[in-house]
Protein backbone atom coordinates (compact mmCIF):
# COMPACT_ATOMS: atom_id res chain seq x y z
CA UNK A 1 0.00 0.00 0.00
CA UNK A 2 1.38 3.40 -0.93
CA UNK A 3 1.92 5.76 1.93
CA UNK A 4 -0.50 8.62 1.39
CA UNK A 5 -3.23 7.63 3.85
CA UNK A 6 -4.28 10.21 6.41
CA UNK A 7 -5.13 9.16 9.98
CA UNK A 8 -8.69 7.94 10.41
CA UNK A 9 -10.74 7.40 13.54
CA UNK A 10 -10.37 3.79 14.65
CA UNK A 11 -13.55 1.77 14.21
CA UNK A 12 -15.16 4.13 11.70
CA UNK A 13 -16.40 2.36 8.58
CA UNK A 14 -15.74 4.81 5.75
CA UNK A 15 -17.52 5.19 2.46
CA UNK A 16 -15.12 4.03 -0.24
CA UNK A 17 -14.86 6.05 -3.46
CA UNK A 18 -12.79 4.41 -6.18
CA UNK A 19 -11.49 7.11 -8.50
CA UNK A 20 -12.21 9.51 -5.68
CA UNK A 21 -9.55 12.04 -6.67
CA UNK A 22 -11.15 12.53 -10.08
CA UNK A 23 -13.64 15.18 -11.11
CA UNK A 24 -16.89 13.60 -9.96
CA UNK A 25 -15.21 11.61 -7.20
CA UNK A 26 -13.67 14.65 -5.53
CA UNK A 27 -16.96 16.57 -5.64
CA UNK A 28 -18.75 13.55 -4.19
CA UNK A 29 -16.13 13.12 -1.47
CA UNK A 30 -16.43 16.78 -0.55
CA UNK A 31 -20.19 16.48 -0.19
CA UNK A 32 -20.01 13.30 1.90
CA UNK A 33 -17.32 14.71 4.18
CA UNK A 34 -19.33 17.91 4.64
CA UNK A 35 -22.26 15.70 5.67
CA UNK A 36 -20.07 14.16 8.39
CA UNK A 37 -19.12 10.93 6.64
CA UNK A 38 -15.64 9.44 6.72
CA UNK A 39 -14.41 8.86 3.17
CA UNK A 40 -11.65 6.61 1.86
CA UNK A 41 -10.29 7.71 -1.52
CA UNK A 42 -8.93 4.85 -3.64
CA UNK A 43 -7.15 6.28 -6.67
CA UNK A 44 -4.09 5.47 -8.76
CA UNK A 45 -3.56 9.22 -9.37
CA UNK A 46 -2.68 8.51 -13.00
CA UNK A 47 -4.59 11.38 -14.56
CA UNK A 48 -2.66 14.67 -14.60
CA UNK A 49 -4.06 17.17 -12.12
CA UNK A 50 -6.04 14.85 -9.86
CA UNK A 51 -3.42 15.11 -7.15
CA UNK A 52 -4.57 18.73 -6.77
CA UNK A 53 -8.10 17.52 -6.14
CA UNK A 54 -6.85 15.17 -3.42
CA UNK A 55 -4.81 17.93 -1.76
CA UNK A 56 -7.89 20.19 -1.86
CA UNK A 57 -10.02 17.51 -0.20
CA UNK A 58 -7.52 16.82 2.56
CA UNK A 59 -7.11 20.52 3.27
CA UNK A 60 -10.87 21.02 3.55
CA UNK A 61 -11.60 17.83 5.51
CA UNK A 62 -8.42 16.70 7.30
CA UNK A 63 -10.31 14.48 9.75
CA UNK A 64 -12.87 13.06 7.32
CA UNK A 65 -10.77 12.18 4.26
CA UNK A 66 -8.16 9.45 3.95
CA UNK A 67 -6.61 8.07 0.79
CA UNK A 68 -4.65 5.18 -0.65
CA UNK A 69 -2.81 5.42 -3.96
CA UNK A 70 -3.71 2.07 -5.51
CA UNK A 71 -4.86 0.63 -8.83
CA UNK A 72 -8.30 -0.95 -9.33
CA UNK A 73 -6.56 -3.83 -11.13
CA UNK A 74 -4.74 -4.81 -7.92
CA UNK A 75 -7.01 -7.39 -6.30
CA UNK A 76 -5.23 -7.36 -2.94
CA UNK A 77 -5.44 -3.57 -2.73
CA UNK A 78 -9.13 -3.65 -3.65
CA UNK A 79 -9.84 -6.30 -1.02
CA UNK A 80 -8.06 -4.26 1.67
CA UNK A 81 -10.00 -1.13 0.82
CA UNK A 82 -13.34 -2.94 0.63
CA UNK A 83 -12.81 -4.80 3.90
CA UNK A 84 -13.91 -1.95 6.13
CA UNK A 85 -16.14 0.04 3.77
CA UNK A 86 -19.74 0.73 4.71
CA UNK A 87 -20.63 1.48 1.06
CA UNK A 88 -18.86 2.02 -2.26
CA UNK A 89 -19.13 4.51 -5.07
CA UNK A 90 -17.27 2.93 -7.99
CA UNK A 91 -15.98 5.70 -10.24
CA UNK A 92 -12.52 4.37 -11.10
CA UNK A 93 -12.13 3.53 -14.74
CA UNK A 94 -10.55 4.06 -18.12
CA UNK A 95 -12.65 6.95 -19.41
CA UNK A 96 -11.61 7.69 -23.00
CA UNK A 97 -12.86 6.14 -26.23
CA UNK A 98 -9.59 7.03 -27.95
CA UNK A 99 -7.50 5.25 -25.33
CA UNK A 100 -9.67 2.15 -25.61
CA UNK A 101 -9.05 2.05 -29.37
CA UNK A 102 -5.28 2.16 -28.78
CA UNK A 103 -5.18 -0.41 -25.97
CA UNK A 104 -8.38 -2.49 -25.72
CA UNK A 105 -6.82 -4.97 -23.30
CA UNK A 106 -5.94 -2.32 -20.75
CA UNK A 107 -9.40 -0.83 -21.16
CA UNK A 108 -10.90 -4.28 -20.39
CA UNK A 109 -8.62 -4.92 -17.43
CA UNK A 110 -9.52 -1.62 -15.79
CA UNK A 111 -13.22 -1.34 -16.57
CA UNK A 112 -14.38 -4.97 -16.57
CA UNK A 113 -11.90 -6.99 -14.54
CA UNK A 114 -11.44 -4.20 -12.00
CA UNK A 115 -15.20 -3.93 -11.50
CA UNK A 116 -15.68 -7.69 -11.07
CA UNK A 117 -12.78 -7.79 -8.60
CA UNK A 118 -14.49 -5.10 -6.54
CA UNK A 119 -17.89 -6.80 -6.75
CA UNK A 120 -16.35 -10.07 -5.55
CA UNK A 121 -14.80 -8.32 -2.56
CA UNK A 122 -18.16 -6.79 -1.65
CA UNK A 123 -20.25 -9.94 -2.01
CA UNK A 124 -17.92 -11.77 0.38
CA UNK A 125 -18.93 -9.31 3.08
CA UNK A 126 -21.87 -10.37 5.27
CA UNK A 127 -24.20 -8.69 4.64
CA UNK A 128 -23.00 -7.59 1.18
CA UNK A 129 -21.91 -3.96 0.91
CA UNK A 130 -23.90 -1.60 -1.36
CA UNK A 131 -22.29 -0.20 -4.51
CA UNK A 132 -23.31 2.62 -6.86
CA UNK A 133 -21.57 2.42 -10.24
CA UNK A 134 -20.67 5.19 -12.70
CA UNK A 135 -21.70 3.93 -16.14
CA UNK A 136 -22.13 5.88 -19.39
CA UNK A 137 -24.54 6.75 -22.17
CA UNK A 138 -22.17 4.84 -24.47
CA UNK A 139 -23.96 1.63 -23.50
CA UNK A 140 -26.62 2.64 -26.04
CA UNK A 141 -24.13 2.71 -28.90
CA UNK A 142 -24.37 5.10 -31.83
CA UNK A 143 -28.20 5.29 -31.64
CA UNK A 144 -28.43 4.95 -35.41
CA UNK A 145 -31.98 3.65 -34.96
CA UNK A 146 -33.15 7.14 -33.93
CA UNK A 147 -34.12 9.17 -36.99
CA UNK A 148 -32.76 12.72 -36.78
CA UNK A 149 -33.39 16.01 -38.50
CA UNK A 150 -30.36 18.22 -39.13
CA UNK A 151 -31.07 21.87 -38.38
CA UNK A 152 -28.70 24.81 -38.57
CA UNK A 153 -27.73 24.49 -34.91
CA UNK A 154 -28.40 20.90 -33.80
CA UNK A 155 -29.62 17.40 -34.57
CA UNK A 156 -33.24 16.92 -33.47
CA UNK A 157 -35.11 13.58 -33.19
CA UNK A 158 -37.99 13.15 -35.58
CA UNK A 159 -39.83 11.20 -32.89
CA UNK A 160 -41.85 13.53 -30.70
CA UNK A 161 -41.36 11.11 -27.79
CA UNK A 162 -37.55 11.25 -27.97
CA UNK A 163 -37.60 15.01 -28.60
CA UNK A 164 -39.79 15.63 -25.56
CA UNK A 165 -38.21 13.24 -23.08
CA UNK A 166 -34.88 11.85 -24.37
CA UNK A 167 -33.55 8.27 -24.33
CA UNK A 168 -35.13 5.98 -21.71
CA UNK A 169 -33.45 3.19 -19.76
CA UNK A 170 -35.52 0.66 -21.74
CA UNK A 171 -33.75 1.59 -24.99
CA UNK A 172 -31.78 -1.39 -26.37
CA UNK A 173 -28.14 -1.65 -25.32
CA UNK A 174 -25.70 -1.63 -28.23
CA UNK A 175 -22.04 -1.47 -27.26
CA UNK A 176 -19.73 0.32 -29.72
CA UNK A 177 -15.93 0.72 -29.39
CA UNK A 178 -13.86 -1.12 -26.78
CA UNK A 179 -14.76 1.59 -24.27
CA UNK A 180 -18.47 1.08 -24.87
CA UNK A 181 -18.00 -2.68 -24.54
CA UNK A 182 -16.02 -2.49 -21.32
CA UNK A 183 -18.28 0.01 -19.59
CA UNK A 184 -21.35 -1.83 -20.86
CA UNK A 185 -20.06 -5.18 -19.59
CA UNK A 186 -19.25 -3.66 -16.19
CA UNK A 187 -22.70 -2.06 -16.11
CA UNK A 188 -24.32 -5.45 -16.66
CA UNK A 189 -22.10 -7.21 -14.11
CA UNK A 190 -23.08 -4.64 -11.48
CA UNK A 191 -26.78 -5.18 -12.17
CA UNK A 192 -26.42 -8.96 -12.23
CA UNK A 193 -24.62 -9.07 -8.87
CA UNK A 194 -27.83 -7.64 -7.44
CA UNK A 195 -29.89 -10.35 -9.16
CA UNK A 196 -27.57 -13.31 -8.66
CA UNK A 197 -25.92 -12.57 -5.33
CA UNK A 198 -28.08 -10.01 -3.57
CA UNK A 199 -25.44 -7.28 -3.57
CA UNK A 200 -27.30 -3.95 -3.28
CA UNK A 201 -26.22 -2.12 -6.44
CA UNK A 202 -27.39 0.70 -8.68
CA UNK A 203 -26.04 1.99 -12.00
CA UNK A 204 -25.85 5.60 -13.19
CA UNK A 205 -25.59 5.82 -16.99
CA UNK A 206 -24.20 9.30 -17.15
CA UNK A 207 -24.43 11.79 -19.94
CA UNK A 208 -22.02 14.76 -19.85
CA UNK A 209 -21.24 15.96 -16.34
CA UNK A 210 -19.40 19.27 -15.97
CA UNK A 211 -18.32 21.67 -13.27
CA UNK A 212 -15.50 22.66 -10.90
CA UNK A 213 -12.49 20.37 -10.49
CA UNK A 214 -12.87 19.01 -14.03
CA UNK A 215 -9.57 18.52 -15.90
CA UNK A 216 -11.12 18.81 -19.34
CA UNK A 217 -9.18 17.30 -22.24
CA UNK A 218 -9.90 16.40 -25.85
CA UNK A 219 -10.90 12.87 -24.76
CA UNK A 220 -13.02 13.52 -21.70
CA UNK A 221 -14.67 16.51 -20.10
CA UNK A 222 -15.48 18.43 -23.28
CA UNK A 223 -17.42 21.30 -21.65
CA UNK A 224 -14.47 22.21 -19.43
CA UNK A 225 -12.08 21.59 -22.32
CA UNK A 226 -13.92 24.08 -24.54
CA UNK A 227 -13.83 26.68 -21.78
CA UNK A 228 -10.16 26.11 -21.03
CA UNK A 229 -9.24 26.49 -24.70
CA UNK A 230 -11.36 29.60 -25.08
CA UNK A 231 -9.95 31.24 -21.94
CA UNK A 232 -6.44 30.55 -23.23
CA UNK A 233 -7.41 32.07 -26.60
CA UNK A 234 -6.61 28.77 -28.28
CA UNK A 235 -8.69 27.23 -31.11
CA UNK A 236 -11.32 24.61 -30.28
CA UNK A 237 -11.33 21.56 -32.51
CA UNK A 238 -14.52 19.61 -33.18
CA UNK A 239 -14.84 16.08 -34.53
CA UNK A 240 -17.88 16.00 -36.81
CA UNK A 241 -20.07 18.95 -37.75
CA UNK A 242 -20.62 20.38 -34.27
CA UNK A 243 -24.37 19.78 -34.42
CA UNK A 244 -24.19 16.71 -32.17
CA UNK A 245 -26.26 17.13 -29.02
CA UNK A 246 -25.73 16.10 -25.40
CA UNK A 247 -27.63 16.88 -22.24
CA UNK A 248 -25.18 18.35 -19.77
CA UNK A 249 -25.53 18.12 -16.00
CA UNK A 250 -23.82 20.29 -13.40
CA UNK A 251 -21.71 18.23 -11.05
CA UNK A 252 -23.58 19.20 -7.86
CA UNK A 253 -26.74 17.73 -9.41
CA UNK A 254 -24.88 14.51 -10.27
CA UNK A 255 -23.53 14.29 -6.72
CA UNK A 256 -27.05 14.74 -5.34
CA UNK A 257 -28.19 11.77 -7.44
CA UNK A 258 -25.36 9.54 -6.21
CA UNK A 259 -25.99 10.43 -2.57
CA UNK A 260 -29.73 9.85 -2.98
CA UNK A 261 -29.10 6.50 -4.70
CA UNK A 262 -27.08 5.24 -1.75
CA UNK A 263 -29.62 6.59 0.71
CA UNK A 264 -32.41 4.66 -1.09
CA UNK A 265 -30.40 1.61 -2.15
CA UNK A 266 -32.77 -0.81 -0.43
CA UNK A 267 -35.62 0.46 -2.62
CA UNK A 268 -33.75 0.87 -5.92
CA UNK A 269 -31.22 -1.98 -5.77
CA UNK A 270 -30.62 -3.64 -9.14
CA UNK A 271 -31.80 -0.67 -11.21
CA UNK A 272 -30.04 1.40 -13.86
CA UNK A 273 -30.74 5.09 -14.36
CA UNK A 274 -29.97 7.53 -17.16
CA UNK A 275 -28.39 10.50 -15.41
CA UNK A 276 -28.15 13.76 -17.31
CA UNK A 277 -29.59 17.20 -17.65
CA UNK A 278 -32.55 16.04 -19.74
CA UNK A 279 -34.12 17.90 -22.68
CA UNK A 280 -34.05 21.25 -20.88
CA UNK A 281 -30.25 21.01 -20.72
CA UNK A 282 -29.64 19.61 -24.19
CA UNK A 283 -27.07 21.57 -26.16
CA UNK A 284 -25.08 21.11 -29.35
CA UNK A 285 -21.38 21.81 -29.57
CA UNK A 286 -21.91 24.90 -31.70
CA UNK A 287 -24.55 26.18 -29.28
CA UNK A 288 -22.11 25.82 -26.40
CA UNK A 289 -19.41 27.67 -28.33
CA UNK A 290 -21.86 30.49 -29.11
CA UNK A 291 -22.62 30.78 -25.39
CA UNK A 292 -18.91 30.85 -24.54
CA UNK A 293 -18.45 33.64 -27.08
CA UNK A 294 -21.27 35.58 -25.43
CA UNK A 295 -19.69 35.11 -21.98
CA UNK A 296 -16.28 36.24 -23.27
CA UNK A 297 -17.71 38.90 -25.58
CA UNK A 298 -15.35 37.83 -28.36
CA UNK A 299 -15.01 35.34 -31.19
CA UNK A 300 -13.70 31.82 -30.46
CA UNK A 301 -11.74 30.08 -33.22
CA UNK A 302 -13.03 26.63 -34.23
CA UNK A 303 -11.52 23.92 -36.47
CA UNK A 304 -13.50 20.91 -37.73
CA UNK A 305 -12.19 17.35 -38.12
CA UNK A 306 -13.60 13.99 -39.27
CA UNK A 307 -16.08 12.12 -37.10
CA UNK A 308 -14.71 9.68 -34.53
CA UNK A 309 -15.71 6.05 -34.07
CA UNK A 310 -18.81 5.52 -31.98
CA UNK A 311 -19.81 9.17 -31.69
CA UNK A 312 -23.53 9.71 -31.11
CA UNK A 313 -25.08 12.51 -33.11
CA UNK A 314 -27.77 12.83 -30.48
CA UNK A 315 -27.97 11.68 -26.89
CA UNK A 316 -30.28 13.20 -24.29
CA UNK A 317 -31.21 11.35 -21.10
CA UNK A 318 -34.81 10.66 -20.24
CA UNK A 319 -34.32 11.73 -16.64
CA UNK A 320 -37.89 11.29 -15.44
CA UNK A 321 -37.25 7.95 -13.75
CA UNK A 322 -34.14 9.02 -11.83
CA UNK A 323 -35.78 12.26 -10.68
CA UNK A 324 -38.91 10.44 -9.51
CA UNK A 325 -37.23 7.48 -7.82
CA UNK A 326 -34.59 9.60 -6.08
CA UNK A 327 -36.74 12.71 -5.51
CA UNK A 328 -34.22 14.96 -7.22
CA UNK A 329 -34.65 18.70 -7.75
CA UNK A 330 -34.64 20.22 -11.22
CA UNK A 331 -31.04 20.55 -12.44
CA UNK A 332 -29.04 23.74 -12.80
CA UNK A 333 -29.86 25.35 -16.19
CA UNK A 334 -26.95 24.77 -18.54
CA UNK A 335 -26.22 28.42 -19.32
CA UNK A 336 -25.99 29.24 -15.62
CA UNK A 337 -23.82 26.18 -14.97
CA UNK A 338 -21.41 26.96 -17.80
CA UNK A 339 -21.02 30.51 -16.49
CA UNK A 340 -20.26 29.10 -13.02
CA UNK A 341 -17.60 26.80 -14.43
CA UNK A 342 -16.02 29.66 -16.34
CA UNK A 343 -15.80 31.71 -13.14
CA UNK A 344 -14.18 28.81 -11.31
CA UNK A 345 -11.65 28.27 -14.07
CA UNK A 346 -10.74 31.94 -13.96
CA UNK A 347 -10.65 32.35 -10.19
CA UNK A 348 -9.56 29.01 -8.75
CA UNK A 349 -7.28 27.30 -11.19
CA UNK A 350 -6.78 29.57 -14.17
CA UNK A 351 -2.96 29.39 -14.27
CA UNK A 352 -2.88 25.58 -14.21
CA UNK A 353 -5.84 25.28 -16.57
CA UNK A 354 -4.47 27.65 -19.13
CA UNK A 355 -1.03 26.06 -19.04
CA UNK A 356 -2.69 22.68 -19.53
CA UNK A 357 -4.68 24.05 -22.49
CA UNK A 358 -1.57 25.31 -24.19
CA UNK A 359 -0.02 21.84 -24.00
CA UNK A 360 -3.11 19.82 -24.96
CA UNK A 361 -4.33 18.80 -28.43
CA UNK A 362 -7.10 21.06 -29.66
CA UNK A 363 -9.81 18.69 -30.85
CA UNK A 364 -12.66 17.50 -28.68
CA UNK A 365 -15.73 15.31 -28.89
CA UNK A 366 -18.41 14.72 -26.26
CA UNK A 367 -18.50 11.43 -24.37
Amino acid sequence: MNGIAAPRTVGIRPILITGGAGFIGSNLADRLAADGEHVLIFDALLRPGVERNLAWLKQRHPRQISAVQEDIRDGDAVARAARSASAVFHLAGQVAVTTSMLDPRQDFDVNVAGTVTLLEALRRRKPPVPLVFASTNKVYGGLADIALERTNIAYVPQSTQFAAHGIPEAHPLDFHTPYGCSKGAADQYVLDYARSFGVPTAVMRMSCIYGPRQMGTEDQGWVAHFLIRALADEPIGIFGDGLQVRDILYVSDAVEAYVAALRRIDAIGGRAYNLGGGPANAVSLVQLIAHIEALLDRHVEVAFHDWRAGDQRYYVSDSRRVREDLDLPMPVPWRKGVARLMRWLREERAPAALAHAAESPSAAVPA
